[in-house]
């Protein structure tokens, strides 16, 4: 292939498509013609491989038209009056030699190279189309142990909810049959000289899915060097992220609208099938077809879908019983016997003034607020906070009893990442090398001991960003203090009466402004420190990022409402020496209790920042796919591309690149953490939850299915640091409702009252207000009263001990019988269902079988035969070496 021009003179200056089509390359590297005298035995079959409407894409095994498997693009500019500096010179050379060197050793390794530029007179946009070789697939298939078809199955997807509503005998609206359903297959790991016993072998086009061949590509651009191998210039990461490419792709199988005559459904591609049963709106009450989605965007990203569609439907009973108990709420704000003593009190109960210049008050001018408060703190709340975190701790059990069905379904129960490659970043800026202890080559080194100190270093900063977000809880405790003695103030009765909630409301949309701001400040921060902090594989700089933002996003967001839950009206003190801060008398709780703000603020942050993530999901994919689009179409003649002329490449080029999961796992795990940390203030929660995962689940399938370019299929055994995560928010979630129910719930007082009263509520405002201390009412000439079990002297009553000694044993009891059925249903639910492990035993045996080196290795008698002693693979393999940068220039 002839070499790049290095101005715009080399070029014609109108539009035009150029191909530079690469002859097939000759060379074997592995020769797995299986032998004639093989025997299939009940291994070999085909059946798959013409399975009608199974899909592959356009051209795939034919010599003159190859599968595209990848594709890589970059840009130039063209114009010849263009400045450039010296040094910009320098860079574009060396690019171009680093990106003509690496296409040569692509071309080395097996891949067959095929060029097309679309330009006109001021730029062009180069694309680098890449097909595999047959023997390319099967060296890197055994290098990287892939799982493949030994012998097919019928699908075992499966449903909770669906074996329940057949068992009923009621009909499944959620059930849809959805085309082309994927196979399942026993299967092992390949083995080229095995090839015959494995299934589909005799149809080369078919053998490799897509994904896997996506894989097995993606591999060999990792690993292909573009200069010299020492100084780790390898890998298309780093070409990547020095802008020597501008994008690497699989393709995706076509458009993902159906043709408007409306084909049949088996002759649907992959793509169309998911846009039509799984990304379009009308969908929302149908399962996920996630054996569809595993086969089109790999594990990692069909194993995201699967945690999110099993935690939505977990979602569905807590949202049930949330409403249930809310509506019994709704039934005790008329029927409940305090609250109608408080609102019908007239003026019996006169409280002491807010602030120092304010006004007496009468307690029932607060009855609109206590009826509020009677919604969400009654009896059923104990039990719907005991419901939730039995509920949580089910929840990852069975989890990880689906996650093991889903590994074991999909080829990944015996994963075993191999060793990861330097992070091209920490390749480039690590100043030493040294030898890699498992392969003995020279690799970028950074010293562990720099690299404690980095990330201690990175610790102080995250302690100052916590700090920060401490200090804008304190300004919004001061502005909820001024704003409610300023309303105070007013004059008006009822809104005096409403100013602690009037300064609570307006203070949770501050808060939710200051939250959403640091998010943003601090997710860039953490990059730039874990970038510093030198992690050298992905897997551990993904951690140390997760890790990161998570602490800081669970201070951001759940120090608002770990505050009002714990810490408000605790330290008020009593009239005659109240306690202040900053000057300014502390906050106390309102009429209603803090129970009923804690309910706001978590509705107003969840809610608020659910909304808010929807239609940045929403409209940020699409303003970048317009703004893609546009930039590319602008660059081109008039006509030249689009409608029916454009190819697929430059289609999926047009689209926007997927950037991962990390903030979908990171949405899902913080909204988790409101669903059971605090549930005991607002029952609501778990619905709200559930209207938004329905949401987003489709927001996310039709940016993978519409919006984005297609993902390289990666594979993935669980959801990693993130169930570690949710196992430790469960754990507080039960800690945190104990103490909620003994400490901010009027449940224990109204018991212990009950239980001391003979078992009668009348006179329980009275039993929970005391009597100002002598010498302040004395300075106002008036008695006036104020929630506290305290003596006529301030002191605390015998009562406030007492309860004291009950709501620590509530905790203690609440916490226990949580714990312990939670650690009997892990001894009694085993992680790995007995069905998979039996099936996992049954493909180790069918591998075994299928892989057996009897016939070929030993004879009758059991002696080695020496002619094949030492070769694993058949005797036409060479090894596979991608030759020096000296070797490709002689």
């Amino acid at each position: 292939m002839t070499s790049e021009a290095s101005s715009g003179s080399h070029y014609a200056r109108s539009g035009m498509l150029r191909w530079r089509v690469q002859e097939e390359d000759s060379t074997v590297l592995i020769d797995v013609t299986p032998p004639e005298a093989e025997k299939k035995g009940p291994y070999g079959s085909t059946t798959h491989a013409s399975k009608p409407g199974t899909q592959q894409a356009a051209g795939a095994g034919s010599p003159a038209k190859p599968q595209i498997d990848f594709v890589l693009v970059w840009e130039e500019d063209l114009k010849p009056d263009w400045p450039q500096d010296s040094a910009a010179q320098d860079r574009t050379d060396m690019h171009r030699t680093w990106r003509e060197t690496f296409l040569d050793h692509l071309r080395a390794a097996g891949l067959r190279v095929d060029q097309l530029d679309v330009q006109d007179g001021d730029s062009a946009v180069h694309y680098a189309l890449l097909s595999a070789s047959w023997a390319a697939l099967c060296y890197y298939a055994e290098d990287l142990r892939l799982k493949l078809p030994l012998q097919e199955l019928p699908n075992q997807a499966s449903n909770w909810s669906a074996g329940l509503l057949a068992w009923l005998g009621i009909p499944n609206v959620l059930l849809e049959d959805v085309p082309d359903v994927p196979p399942e297959y026993y299967s092992c790991r390949f083995r080229a000289s095995k090839l015959p016993r494995f299934l589909g072998s005799d149809n080369r086009d078919t053998f490799f899915t897509s994904t896997k061949r996506h894989q097995i590509l993606f591999e060999i651009l990792a690993k292909t060097p573009y200069g010299h191998k020492k100084k780790n210039l390898l890998g298309i990461h780093q070409l990547l992220a020095e802008g020597v490419f501008s994008a690497a792709f699989p393709l995706h199988d076509g458009p993902f609208r159906a043709p408007p005559e409306g084909p049949q459904a088996p002759c649907l591609n992959q793509r169309q099938v998911l846009f039509r049963h799984w990304a379009r709106w009308g969908k929302w009450s149908k399962y996920q077809p996630l054996d569809h989605v595993r086969r089109y965007f790999g594990e990692k990203v069909a194993l995201y879908f699967a945690w999110l569609g099993f935690y939505t439907g977990w979602l569905l009973p807590a949202a049930v019983v949330g409403t249930l108990v809310f509506l019994v709420g709704c039934f005790l704000v008329f029927s409940d016997i305090p609250t109608q003593e408080l609102c019908g009190s007239q003026d019996t109960f006169e409280m002491c003034p807010l602030c120092l210049d304010c006004s007496f008050w009468l307690l029932s001018s607060a009855c609109a607020l206590a009826q509020a408060g009677r919604l969400f703190d009654h009896g059923g709340t104990v039990f719907f906070s005991l419901f939730m975190a039995l509920w949580a701790v089910l929840l990852l059990e069975y989890w990880k009893r689906k996650s093991a069905t889903l590994a074991y379904r999909w080829d990944c129960s015996d994963y075993e990442d191999i060793e990861e490659r330097p992070r091209p970043q920490f390749a480039a800026s690590a100043p030493m090398t040294a030898p890699n202890p498992i392969t003995g080559e020279d690799e970028p080194y950074f010293p562990e001991r720099s690299r404690t100190r980095r990330m201690l270093a990175g610790s102080v900063v995250i302690v100052v960003m916590v700090a920060v977000v401490v200090m804008c809880l304190v300004s919004i405790i001061l502005y909820r203090t001024i704003m409610a003695i300023l309303v105070s103030r007013s004059g008006n009765t009822i809104l005096a009466a409403w100013a602690s909630r009037i300064a609570s409301l307006t203070g949770s949309v501050v808060n939710l402004i200051f939250i959403l701001i640091l998010s943003k400040i601090y997710v860039t921060l953490a990059h730039v420190l874990t970038r510093w902090e030198m992690h050298r594989t992905q897997t551990k700089f993904e951690d140390a990022f997760t890790l990161k933002v998570f602490i800081f996003q669970f201070v951001n967001f759940y120090s608002s409402p770990i505050y009002i839950a714990f810490f408000k009206g605790r330290f008020v003190g009593y009239p005659g020496n109240y306690h202040t801060f900053f000057g300014i008398r502390s906050e106390e709780c309102a009429a209603g209790g803090c129970l009923i703000e804690l309910a706001q603020e978590l509705l107003v942050i969840m809610v608020g920042k659910q909304v808010i993530n929807n239609m940045q999901e929403v409209l940020i994919p699409k303003l970048k796919g317009w703004w893609q689009k546009f930039r590319l179409r602008s660059k081109r003649k008039a006509g030249a591309s689009g409608g029916a002329g454009q190819e697929p490449w430059e289609a999926d080029y047009e689209l926007v690149p997927c950037e991962g999961l990390f903030d979908e796992y990171l949405e899902m795990v913080l909204q988790f953490g409101f669903v059971t940390i605090f549930v005991a203030a607002c029952p609501l929660a778990p619905l709200f939850a559930l209207l938004n995962n329905w949401v987003e689940i489709r927001l996310d399938a039709r940016k993978f299915v519409c919006e984005y370019r297609r993902p390289v299929a990666e594979r993935a055994q669980d959801i990693g640091i993130w169930f570690h995560i949710l196992t430790a928010i469960t754990h507080l979630a039960v800690t945190s409702n104990a103490f909620l129910l003994a400490f901010s719930s009027d449940f224990l007082p109204r018991a212990y009252y009950q239980w001391t009263r003979a078992h009668d509520l009348r006179g329980f405002v009275n039993f929970t207000l005391a009597r100002a201390p002598p010498l302040f009412a004395a300075a106002h000439n008036r008695t006036c009263r104020y929630r506290a079990f305290r003596d006529d002297d301030g002191h605390y009553s015998q009562t406030y001990w007492n309860l004291l000694a009950i709501r620590l044993a509530f905790v203690i009891v609440f916490e226990h019988v949580v714990f312990s059925i939670g650690r009997g249903l892990d001894l009694l639910v085993p992680d790995i269902p007995e069905s998979v492990e039996i099936k996992v035993k049954r493909e180790y045996y069918l591998a075994k079988q299928a892989l057996a080196e009897n016939e070929a290795l030993f004879g009758t008698n059991g002696a080695k035969d020496e002619q094949t002693e030492g070769s694993e693979l058949s005797p036409h393999w060479t090894p596979f070496r991608v030759p020096k940068v000296s070797q490709l220039q002689q």
